[in-house]
């Protein structure tokens, strides 16, 4: 007889590639092979993918699976994540400033992973603060289209701040791979 376990099984809804989140044909991610002209338009595709990868890895879950810390000892979570990158997405609008800056959006340090807890009104807020700190930065840099301009007090580069924001997004869309198949089995791609 098998050992029972509480982890689930891993599954994928994609059927040409079944270790794929989605199929080639249906993922919205796929642009057709076509990709963008020009170091800002490619910056701007790479950080719009990750955006859209970690909703996908959010789809479907309920708000005590988007909560659930599904790798012990951390305190991470599909809900904390949404809320720490809208927090990093106004951070980063700080950054670019040269004046008082914003408040935090969920107060102390951690409080973005700490708060995240089973509540939809919650999940509904983490959403709508996502996107509209995400429009906001989008709307500050889109007014300083050279990359090489610096800005804020600390004169950070356009560049490297969009940069960071790829490399920011996309390391937390391999953290919500391995959650999300932790909550339900689903694989990551």
């Amino acid at each position: 007889m098998g050992r029972m376990s509480d982890q689930p099984a891993r599954w994928s809804q994609a059927t040409v590639y079944p270790d794929m989140w989605a199929d080639p044909d249906n993922d919205p991610r796929n642009n057709n092979g076509t990709s963008p002209d020009g170091e800002l338009a490619t910056l701007e595709d790479f950080l719009s993918g990750y955006r859209l990868t970690l909703r996908m890895k959010c789809e479907g879950l309920d708000a005590e699976q988007l909560a659930r810390r599904s790798v012990p000892p951390s305190t991470m979570s599909l809900l904390g994540l949404l809320r720490h990158l809208a927090r990093a997405e106004r951070d980063w609008r700080n950054w670019i400033s040269d004046g008082d800056p914003l408040p935090k959006l969920y107060g102390v340090r951690d409080a973005d992973f700490d708060g995240a807890v089973a509540d939809q009104a919650l999940v509904d807020a983490a959403y709508a603060d996502l996107e509209r700190e995400q429009a906001a930065t989008d709307a500050a840099l889109a007014e300083h289209p050279d990359l090489s301009e610096r800005l804020g007090k600390d004169k950070i580069a356009v560049r490297e701040l969009l940069v960071h924001r790829v490399e920011e997004y996309a390391r937390h869309c391999g953290h919500a791979d391995l959650l999300r198949e932790c909550v339900d089995g689903r694989v990551g791609q």
